[in-house]
């Protein structure tokens, strides 16, 4: 069971503050799903949940506090969520058949509410990692825990497998800006065949990760 959130200073919420940041955390991740200029706005956000931002500030301290509490919350699950870590995995040991299940969960979570709104919040905070940490601490560990679950996500994954694991950390890098161009590329009036791709994607992983030989340092 998880432990029972608390107000940014620390104290117990009762029923309503629970219900009230249920309410904002389900409002900030409609508004960011939805994308358009003011997405990402804290005040857009209390507005539509139709509370005051000092209430934002009795929650979650800071937009900072609210990003992270947003951030975890998806990623422990919940209603119209998905954790980061739920892959039903092939029982097999065909690298291939591995393969495709994760980029078939990949490519079906870039659709969910959660995803998108997740999305639309990272490419509004700063780019660099060093300025993310100075300017939203709370917000860079959580995606830093984020980070570690799709590591996590990845060993569960390909448990079990003799797999080279530079080999394997390269392909867990590589994956999710991957599927999300080809993602993007069928928006774009594209005539690629997305399904195409990702099987060209999925072929090409198999075939690196199934190679026994180890990769020489920095090739």
């Amino acid at each position: 069971m998880s432990e029972q959130p608390l107000s940014a200073k620390g104290t117990r919420l009762n029923k309503r503050g629970l219900e009230t940041r249920q309410a904002l955390l389900r409002t900030a991740l409609e508004c960011l799903a939805a994308g358009g200029p003011e997405a990402v706005s804290a005040s857009l956000i209390a507005r539509e949940a139709g509370v005051t931002w000092g209430t934002v500030q009795h929650q979650f301290g800071d937009v900072d506090g609210l990003w992270a509490a947003l951030l975890e919350d998806v990623l422990g699950g919940g209603p119209g969520k998905s954790t980061a870590t739920a892959l039903p995995v092939p029982e097999t040991s065909d690298v291939g058949e591995r393969v495709d299940a994760v980029v078939g969960m990949l490519w079906s979570a870039m659709d969910l509410p959660a995803f998108r709104a997740i999305r639309t919040l990272r490419e509004a905070l700063p780019r660099h990692r060093d300025e993310l940490e100075a300017a939203y601490p709370a917000t860079a560990a959580a995606i830093a825990r984020w980070d570690a679950s799709w590591t996590a996500t990845m060993e569960q994954a390909f448990a079990g497998l003799d797999l080279d694991p530079v080999r394997l950390a390269r392909v867990r890098s590589l994956l999710p800006g991957a599927m999300r161009g080809l993602h993007d590329e069928q928006y774009l009036s594209s005539y690629t065949d997305s399904a195409e791709a990702r099987r060209g994607l999925a072929e090409a992983l198999t075939s690196y990760l199934s190679d026994q030989h180890t990769p020489r340092k920095g090739s």
